[in-house]
Formats: structure tokens, sequence, C-alpha cells
């Protein structure tokens, strides 16, 4: 019975990391690889590096943003940090 109340503590501390720590990350992981996985041409993304711009074309790893002044840069999808808005748009003005 003693050895059995040395470890309550143990378990209980590390069901208290699981939801405290472990669960929310799992969490945001799994919104951050849906949204990855949902991107369109014509999203107005962010990217992890603060590069605002639209996605000019995507396929399977990489995107192309077309940026403020028209130049187009290449990043990997997950260089992708947010959709800011998500509704078709017109790049050309």
């Amino acid at each position: 019975m003693e050895g059995l109340g040395s470890l309550i503590p143990l378990i209980l501390m590390f069901v208290l990391f699981y939801f405290l720590l472990i669960r929310p990350q799992q969490k945001r992981q799994k919104a951050v690889t849906r949204m990855q996985n949902e991107l369109k041409k014509g999203d107005k993304v962010i990217t992890i590096g603060g590069l605002h711009g639209f996605i000019e074309s995507i396929d399977e790893n990489k995107v192309v943003i077309k940026a403020g002044n028209g130049s187009n840069l290449t990043f990997d999808r997950n260089a992708i940090r947010e959709v800011t808005d998500s509704k078709e748009v017109s790049l050309d003005k």
C-alpha cells in the first residue's frame, strides 16, 4: 500500500501535464495542418516571416505568393501561418 501512495502524485502530475500542455498543442497542430491543407488560389495569407500576399498558385508542397509590388515569391506550404481572407479576389488591378 505504501508503494501505491507514492505513485499517485506521479500519476496526477502526468495527467495534469497531458491536459495542460500536450493536448492543447495537439489541437493547435491539427488546426494548422487543416488550414494548410485547405489553402486555395486567391487566399490572402501571412507567412511565418510576416509577408502578406495573395496565393497566385499552389501545388502539393509549394505556394507562390503575389506580394504588394507584384513580385511572385515561392514558399513551402508549411510557411503559411494564417489565412486572413479566403474570398476569391481578382489579382489584376
